[in-house]
C-alpha cells in the first residue's frame, strides 16, 4: 500500500512538473507546440494514476467508479478528438471559450457531489469547496454565454434595466446562500439540506448568464481569459478539497496565468476589468458627433501598385481575415512583396480577433515566419516610417478616436498607429461598424482608402496584379 502511494505521490509531481514547463514552453511561438504536448503528458499521466487511488470500499477504487471513469474519459475523448480536428480556425474562440466552461462546471459538479455526500469536514474545506463551486459555476455559465455569442446563436450583447444592481444583488445572495451551506456543513447534522445547495448553484449559474449578456465583442477576448482564469482557481480549490496535489498545481498555475493575461489584455484596452464587466462595450456604443469626411474607394489594382512601389508595408490583420479564412493568401502576397524588395511586418493588437492570440495562430498556421509579428509595443514607433498600413478586417484595435474623443467608449485604449503610415488600405466587406458597434474615424481620413470585398477574394486579386508587376 505504501508503495503505491508513493507511486501515486510522484506521478503527480511529475505531472505537475510537465504542466509547469509545458506552460513556460507556450509562452513562446518558437516553441508553444512543444510545450502543448509536454503539457498532454501531464495530463495523461495524471489521469492514468487516478484509477490507482485507494477507493472506500476495497483496497482500491470501486470498480463501478472504474467502468464509469473508462466511459466518461472515452465519451469526452472522442468528443474532443472529432471536433477538434473539424473546428475551422474561425471558430476556435468559441471553442476555447466552450471547453473552458466544461472545466468550471465540472469543479462545480465535484464540489456539488461533495456537499451532498457530506464528505467536507471543517471551515476551511468548505469555504474552500464553496468558493470553487461559485467560481466554477458562473466560469460555466458565462463560457456558454461566450460561445453562444461567438457562434452567432445569441444577439451579440443585452443588458437589461438596472444591470449592475442586478449583478450585485445577485451576487449577494449567492455568497449569502454560500455562507448557510458552510454553516450547515458545520452543524454536524449531516449533508447540506438541499434546497440551500440547489439555491445556491441556480443563483450562481443566473449569475455567470446576467454578468456576461452585456458584453460586446470588443471585450470578449478579455472575458475569455478571465474566465480562464476563475476555471483555473476552481479546479485548484476543489483540489484542495480532494486532496489532490496535481488538480491544485494544474489549477492554480491556469488561474495564475490567465488572471495575468487578463492583467495584460485589460491594460492593453486601458480599461480595468470592473470597466468591462459593468460597463462593458455593447452593439449600442457610439462615439458622441458626426465623423467629417468620406469614405473612399481604391481598387485591388492600385492597393496592389501602392504596395509593390512601397519600401514598408505593416500588415494589420483583424477577425474580418479570420472569418473569410484569407490568412494563406495574406502569406502569399507578402512572399510577392518581399520579392519585390518590399519590406512587410505584421503588427498585432493584444486583443485583436475574438481571444487571446487569435491572430498570432492564424498567421502561425500560414506559415508566416515568427520575426515578422511584432506586438504593438514593438512596432507602433514604424508606422511613421511606412509606406502602407494594410488593414485587414481590424476595427476597434485602428480607430484613431481612441486618442481625440473623450466621449468615445474606447478613448484610452492603446491602438496601433495605423493612420500615421502615408497611405492606409483597409479591406472591409462593407461600410458598417466593426463588432462593437463604434463607428471608425480612420475610414473617413484622407490618407486612407477602403478595398471592399471579401478577404480572401481581395488579396487574391491584389496577388493576380502583383504577378503582372513582376
Amino acid at each position: 500500500m505504501q508503495e503505491i502511494k508513493w507511486l501515486i505521490d510522484a506521478s503527480y509531481f511529475l505531472a505537475a512538473v510537465l504542466f509547469i514547463l509545458g506552460l513556460k514552453k507556450m509562452s513562446s511561438p518558437v516553441s508553444a507546440r512543444r510545450g502543448i504536448v509536454w503539457a498532454g503528458m501531464g495530463m495523461i499521466l495524471a489521469t492514468a494514476v487516478t484509477f490507482l487511488t485507494p477507493g472506500e470500499s476495497t483496497t482500491f477504487m470501486p470498480t463501478g467508479n472504474i467502468v464509469l471513469m473508462v466511459i466518461a474519459i472515452a465519451l469526452g475523448g472522442s468528443i474532443a478528438w472529432i471536433s477538434g480536428k473539424r473546428v475551422a480556425m474561425t471558430d476556435m474562440p468559441q471553442m476555447v471559450a466552450i471547453y473552458n466552461g466544461m472545466g468550471g462546471g465540472a469543479a462545480a459538479g465535484i464540489a456539488a457531489v461533495e456537499f451532498a455526500r457530506g464528505h467536507i469536514h471543517g471551515t476551511v474545506l468548505l469555504t474552500l469547496a464553496a468558493l470553487g463551486a461559485l467560481i466554477g459555476s458562473v466560469s460555466f455559465s458565462g463560457s456558454c454565454v461566450a460561445f453562444a455569442k461567438l457562434q452567432g446563436i445569441m444577439n451579440k450583447a443585452f443588458r437589461l434595466p438596472g444591470q449592475n444592481i442586478v449583478n450585485v444583488v445577485l451576487a449577494l445572495v449567492t455568497v449569502g446562500l454560500g455562507i448557510l451551506i458552510v454553516q450547515a456543513g458545520l452543524s454536524d447534522k449531516g449533508p447540506v439540506p438541499a434546497f440551500f445547495l440547489i439555491g445556491f448553484f441556480i443563483c450562481a449559474l443566473v449569475l455567470g448568464v446576467i454578468v456576461t449578456l452585456p458584453i460586446g465583442g470588443a471585450d470578449m477576448p478579455v472575458v475569455i481569459s478571465l474566465f480562464n482564469a476563475f476555471t483555473g482557481l476552481a479546479v485548484g480549490f476543489e483540489g484542495y478539497v480532494l486532496k489532490n496535489p496535481a488538480l491544485i498545481i494544474a489549477g492554480i498555475v491556469v488561474g495564475a496565468a490567465g488572471l495575468l493575461l487578463t492583467k495584460l489584455m485589460a491594460r492593453a484596452m486601458n480599461r480595468p476589468i470592473t470597466n468591462i464587466l459593468f460597463q462593458p462595450i455593447s452593439g449600442e456604443a457610439q462615439a458622441g458627433g458626426a465623423i467629417e469626411g468620406t469614405m473612399k474607394e481604391v481598387s485591388a489594382l492600385d492597393a496592389a501598385t501602392m504596395m509593390h512601389y512601397a519600401s514598408k508595408v505593416i500588415i494589420i490583420p483583424g477577425y474580418g481575415m479570420a472569418v473569410a479564412g484569407a490568412q494563406h493568401k495574406v502569406w502569399e502576397m507578402t512572399e510577392w512583396l518581399g520579392n519585390a524588395g518590399v519590406d512587410v511586418r505584421f503588427a498585432i493588437h493584444p486583443v485583436a480577433g475574438r481571444m487571446p492570440g487569435h491572430m498570432n495562430v492564424l498567421l502561425a498556421e500560414a506559415g508566416v515566419p515568427y520575426e515578422k509579428i511584432f506586438d504593438l509595443e514593438e512596432i507602433n514607433s514604424d508606422f511613421s516610417q511606412a509606406d502602407v498600413a494594410l488593414v485587414i478586417g481590424a476595427n476597434d484595435v485602428v480607430n484613431p478616436v481612441a486618442r481625440t474623443d473623450k466621449s468615445s467608449p474606447i478613448y484610452g485604449m492603446p491602438i496601433l498607429n495605423a493612420d500615421y503610415a502615408a497611405n492606409v488600405i483597409v479591406v472591409k466587406r462593407g461600410q458598417g461598424a466593426g463588432y462593437s458597434g463604434i463607428e471608425n474615424a480612420l475610414f473617413f481620413k484622407d490618407n486612407c482608402r477602403m478595398l471592399y470585398g471579401s478577404a480572401q477574394k481581395v488579396v487574391a486579386d491584389v496577388i493576380q496584379n502583383l504577378k503582372t508587376m513582376g
